[in-house]
């Protein structure tokens, strides 16, 4: 397991703080897996899923509570990134600021590499 913060991807204190109040009304050993997949307006899309489930290969970021799954292939597409929650007067959101990204759409879900 890793802290909240590899050289590859961080997580803000704020997103983990928000991640384990979610995790609280959960069942017990649920995580948050967030994974790249292919679609949404710039061609890869952030999920953001609630499991139980976890792979040996999985990177785990673990701290205060939050447990934060990320896979490898999701990992190559993240790597540099920083994962952050967000509440100003758009709204509440989970944004990541992903260096490897050219373009990316105005909800910040989607990207283009």
């Amino acid at each position: 397991m890793t802290n909240a913060m590899t050289p590859e991807i961080s997580v803000t204190e704020s997103a983990m703080k928000r991640i384990a109040t979610i995790l609280s009304k959960e069942d017990q050993g649920t995580m948050l897996r967030i994974s790249v997949s292919g679609g949404g307006c710039s061609g890869f899309q952030y999920n953001y899923d609630l499991t139980k489930d976890s792979e040996n290969d999985d990177m785990v970021i673990e701290r205060d509570g939050a447990v934060v799954l990320i896979d490898p292939m999701t990992q190559a597409y993240m790597e540099g990134s920083q994962v952050d929650f967000v509440d100003d007067v758009m709204g509440q959101s989970f944004q990541i600021t992903n260096p490897q990204a050219t373009a990316s759409c105005g909800c910040g879900t989607s990207f283009a590499i």
